[in-house]
């Protein structure tokens, strides 16, 4: 009976320890962006023990299975059970923990399901780094399961000797059994375990560092499809009060007319990564966008803008879609529910308008292609309409420089008269993302630098385009999908602020706006300054409407949401449930509409 308690301690430390490797890893890896003191390792590795030892009872019940048969049944090959379940989850295990290690450096949140749709496509991976940092990485993970499985085909017996009492050690076994199940459910606390227990710091990277990465992807995975049950944060009859009166916004008039006609030809560029970090005049970096800086007194700036997300895909959404982001989902990945959104090219399609799209890399990556098929976009260019060389001269694709030219080439092609029909094409770039490698040195930085060369072409795009006679009747909105993940924390509400900016000649004049202003505002900002209505937008608002009286803008994260309003900020953790950023009166107003608009979110998502 010991030689079977035994074993089973042995092996629930070697998972432990290995949890505790992953961690110290962690932090090891990650300290150059986010350095800790040896105290901080302590204290992670404390914090995350409740959360290591529910995991590690997961991995042992079933070698728990075996000792409790090997009881009644005396002659059951031990070892050669179990060594396949030992090379499957020590791989699995290794893969987890050496991802999540590798993966913070770029997403900076927890390995959860909302990074696996990104890493379906091989692109993800292979176009952001080196072969060489993959081989590394994946040499990596090959080692360590090997190692871990190798320790725990020795520590486990061929075979375990027959009891000399077997009711004796049926029971006994069977009390260790519920004490392992204890372990699983986190203790006998009437809440199960859960991502938070393990958050104790106000630095939100030690919480992560103390969270286990198996726990919080296999927990984040239970909860992907029951949308309408997410987020049941306010009961019924609380949220409804909460949330009434957020998103109605009636145009009673619009207090700022900023165009000179109703149907002006319509270039919307998203550029990538572009947040208020790299833009002087949002407190940014000095000197990485000058030519944006040079543009911003000749048109209609926005200076609270702030995006609702924190990737592409979901910040593509909600700019053309005027749809809110999802902290756990993104939109573009679910054909079932983007077949329904509204947008502005449906919108403008109805109104006469032509609509296409110009993106330098892959547009099927991430759902893309079926998105923007439904949302209207008749003619898609991408990485396919460009010569080989040119696809190949960055690792997602055709760069800047080349995009921005075949642009101006087809807008120097359509014609400018007062009859033409009008068009509407979204620009959208890409040199400015990892691995931050550009045909371009004007910045010493490399991250800084590739969002100068960025810069750099959009300013001479749009020099360029003023020389043509299509600039008269042109209205161009410059805005990014997001910030940069590495240009801040998401506990910040200012990592979400954003540059927004109207050119063209079809803008009145330059002015600026400060009026809190979201990126799924877009939508309805735009199409009433065209005349159009936008009743199909739900939660996208006219923040030019003199009903606009209730200013705020809501952002979200994979673990928080974010809301600032007049009066201050507040981001609330999803894990735990409470604000990690809280500035500002009337706060506990704030985190009930911030509840409220994310439980509501989720009601409405019809997949």
């Amino acid at each position: 009976m010991l030689r079977r308690l035994t074993f089973l301690l042995s092996l629930l430390l070697l998972f432990l320890l290995v949890f505790a490797l992953g961690k110290l890893g962690f932090l090891c890896y990650n300290q150059a962006a986010e350095p800790f003191l040896s105290l901080d390792l302590w204290q992670v590795l404390w914090h995350g023990l409740p959360m290591d030892l529910s995991t590690a009872a997961y991995l042992i019940a079933l070698p728990w299975l075996f000792c409790l048969l090997t009881v009644l049944w005396h002659n059951i090959p031990v070892r050669r059970c179990l060594a396949p379940y030992y090379i499957i989850i020590c791989t699995l295990v290794s893969l987890v923990v050496v991802g999540d290690t590798v993966m913070y450096e770029f997403w900076h949140v927890k390995l959860d399901s909302t990074v696996l749709p990104y890493l379906r496509s091989t692109e993800g991976a292979t176009n952001s780094v080196s072969l060489g940092f993959l081989a590394l990485r994946l040499l990596a993970v090959v080692l360590l399961s090997a190692l871990v499985s190798w320790i725990a085909i020795r520590l486990t017996p061929r075979r375990l000797d027959p009891s000399r009492k077997p009711l004796l050690s049926c029971l006994v076994l069977l009390l260790l059994g519920g004490c392992v199940f204890v372990g699983m459910r986190g203790g006998l606390r009437q809440s199960t375990m859960n991502v938070g227990e393990a958050y104790y710091s106000q630095r939100l990277y030690l919480n992560h560092a103390a969270v286990n990465p198996a726990f919080s992807l296999v927990s984040s995975l239970s909860k992907q499809k029951d949308f309408a049950r997410q987020f049941q944060l306010l009961p019924e009859e609380q949220r409804a009060q909460a949330f009434n009166g957020l998103y109605e916004v009636e145009d009673e008039g619009l207090a700022d007319t900023l165009l000179n006609t109703q149907r002006p030809d319509i270039l919307i560029i998203l550029m990538e990564s572009f947040g208020g970090s790299f833009v002087e005049e949002l407190g940014g970096a000095k000197g990485v966008a000058p030519n944006l800086s040079r543009l911003i007194p000749e048109g209609v700036f926005f200076t609270q803008y702030y995006s609702n997300s924190f990737r592409t895909d979901r910040g593509t959404v909600s700019a053309l879609s005027g749809w809110l982001s999802y902290p756990t989902l993104s939109l573009m990945r679910i054909p079932g529910a983007t077949n329904h959104l509204p947008s502005i090219a449906l919108s403008l399609t109805q109104a006469g308008y032509e609509c296409d799209y110009l993106y330098g890399g892959d547009i099927k990556i991430m759902g893309k292609q079926g998105y923007l098929v439904s949302s209207g976009y008749q003619r898609l260019t991408s990485i396919t309409d460009f010569p080989l060389s040119q696809a190949n001269e960055s690792k997602w694709g055709v760069n800047d420089s080349i995009t921005a030219r075949r642009l101006l080439e087809m807008i120097k092609a359509r014609p400018s008269g007062p009859s033409h029909t009008p068009w509407h094409t979204v620009y959208q770039t890409l040199s400015s993302h990892e691995p931050w490698q550009v045909p371009y040195q004007r910045l010493s930085d490399p991250v800084f630098n590739a969002f100068a060369f960025t810069d750099h072409c959009l300013g001479a795009l749009v020099d360029s385009l003023k020389s043509l006679p299509q600039w008269r009747n042109m209205l161009v909105i410059l805005l990014p999908d997001h910030n940069a993940s590495c240009a801040g924390s998401f506990q910040d509400p200012e990592f979400f602020r954003c540059p927004m900016l109207w050119l063209g000649g079809a803008v009145r004049e330059p002015r600026r706006i400060d009026r809190l202003t979201n990126q799924s505002d877009l939508a309805a900002t735009l199409l009433a300054q065209l005349g159009l209505r936008h009743d199909d937008f739900p939660w996208s608002r006219n923040v030019l409407s003199t009903a606009y009286r209730q200013p705020f803008v809501y952002s979200t994260y994979p673990s928080g949401v974010m809301l600032r309003d007049t009066r201050g900020a507040t981001v609330l953790d999803l894990n735990t449930l409470q604000p990690v950023f809280n500035q500002g009166s009337l706060a506990d107003q704030r985190l009930r509409h911030a509840k409220a608009i994310l439980q509501t979110s989720y009601q409405q998502l019809h997949p």
